[in-house]
């Protein structure tokens, strides 16, 4: 598979106005979407975006004396870079070609709500693209660009932050990398590099795989157990990121103190500071779980299946942010994981926690540490531990049963009730799977 991934190096502070290259491109955008609307009958029916670019250069672009169609392009945008003007045309295919999918969608549908609208105005940036407008490499600090400064195209030299470059140098030496697209970010100007790198995931069979099941909790960021088939727990992994947590819980309450004297108008910078914190937290939690998978030769990372998406209402601040943690936390795992050869997979997240991973039943918390669960035995461990131990099997029974045929798996339901529904499938039913399984093999 082909992993991507971008990263964004700062520019120091510039001796010369890059708004005006990003403003001319915009006003480039807008005037070249309004041609591609008028041209749309005969555009649409070429196949292919390559064909599509080369008919809208046709029409705006006059070389060898070529007479076009709209000739007002090259006399409004002068001395228009070639790949500037490529991209631009895409672009503005692209934002017309999504407006027509979008409005025969809305017919579709029977016209319920307001019709799409086609905008000009577009918040893009420009891509620099090498040798044209861009010359450096990730080797060195310094590169050229070429921007719009006093009325005219001209090579301008730029220099990267060092740590970004630095970092680039150290992981990402000899991957293909893409042309940098500038973007703005925080008042800061940047620009994003794309990584292109073809990674074989592992083949290794379901029998002989080793996995990281991860339960994501409230006490602790992540606790980890790595897990055979057969159920044999070969690593338990505590990871804890306490002093960030500190820090951020410590934002969250000056927030608090704010809107209560001031209101929650003017609270914007604050906010920007809490998810910034937020963020790092999940990709420091990220980090560590794809690295200590990599380093116990696991096949596989297990999460819980967390649908989170839109609002989350009733609940407060803290814990609004700890719910969009988890799904950051899922992102850089996945994205890293891959990286190292690393599936990724996700099972019903209903019931892992409350369900005793020795098939006891339902668990009950202790009044005095949260973090700790009583089984109706009387026995106490660790809920988080016990949920990840669930996760894992929850994944080994499905694979395990998957390519059986029918008859064997009718037969290990009916003396497993467990494998039955997956929102019952505890560490408990792993066990007496493989026992099934061993047993099935040997009568066969």
């Amino acid at each position: 598979m082909k992993s991507v991934l971008s990263y964004a190096a700062e520019i120091r502070p510039l001796d010369f106005q890059i708004r005006d290259t990003v403003a001319i491109y915009r006003e480039a955008v807008s005037f070249l979407i309004d041609i591609a609307e008028q041209e749309w009958e005969s555009l649409s029916v070429l196949d292919g975006s390559k064909a599509r670019l080369s008919a809208m250069e046709l029409l705006i672009h006059s070389a060898n004396g070529r007479k076009v169609k709209y000739p007002e392009f090259d006399s409004t945008f002068y001395k228009f870079p070639s790949y500037l003007r490529r991209g631009a045309i895409n672009a503005a295919i692209g934002s017309v070609s999504n407006y027509h999918s979008n409005y025969q969608r809305w017919l579709d549908k029977g016209k319920n709500g307001n019709p799409p609208k086609l905008t000009l105005e577009r918040d893009l940036c420009p891509c620099f693209y090498r040798d044209n407008m861009y010359v450096g490499d990730i080797s060195s600090d310094e590169a050229c660009i070429k921007v719009f400064v006093h009325n005219d195209w001209v090579w301008r030299p730029i220099r990267l932050k060092h740590t970004d470059m630095q970092f680039l140098r150290r992981y990402w030496t000899g991957v293909s990398c893409s042309a940098p697209v500038l973007e703005r970010k925080n008042g800061k100007w940047f620009l994003r590099f794309t990584f292109t790198q073809k990674v074989k995931l592992s083949e290794t069979p379901i029998e002989g795989q080793r996995i990281l099941s991860v339960d994501l909790g409230l006490n602790t960021d992540a606790v980890c157990a790595i897990m055979e088939s057969d159920g044999t727990i070969l690593g338990r992994k505590f990871i804890d990121f306490p002093g960030d947590k500190d820090r951020l819980y410590h934002e969250l309450n000056r927030l608090k103190k704010f809107q209560r004297m001031h209101g929650s108008h003017n609270s914007k910078s604050r906010w920007r500071r809490i998810r910034s914190l937020n963020e790092e937290l999940a990709r420091k939690i990220g980090h560590a779980i794809a690295d200590y998978a990599a380093g116990a030769c696991c096949d596989a990372i297990v999460f819980e299946y967390l649908d989170m998406k839109g609002k989350i209402r009733g609940k407060s601040k803290r814990q609004k942010l700890h719910l969009w943690r988890k799904n950051g936390i899922q992102h850089v795992a996945e994205t890293r994981a891959h990286r190292f050869g690393l599936h990724v997979y996700h099972v019903n997240a209903r019931n892992t926690s409350r369900l005793a991973y020795d098939g006891s039943g339902y668990l009950a918390r202790d009044k005095n540490n949260h973090a700790l669960s009583v089984f109706k035995n009387g026995k106490q461990y660790n809920c988080d531990l016990s949920a990840s131990y669930n996760i894992g099997a929850r994944y080994f029974v499905r694979e395990l049963l998957k390519p059986l045929p029918e008859t064997a798996r009718s037969q290990i339901r009916a003396n497993v009730p467990g494998t039955e529904h997956r929102t019952s499938c505890t560490y408990h039913t792993l066990l007496q799977t493989a026992e099934e399984l061993c047993r099935l093999s040997v009568s066969a």
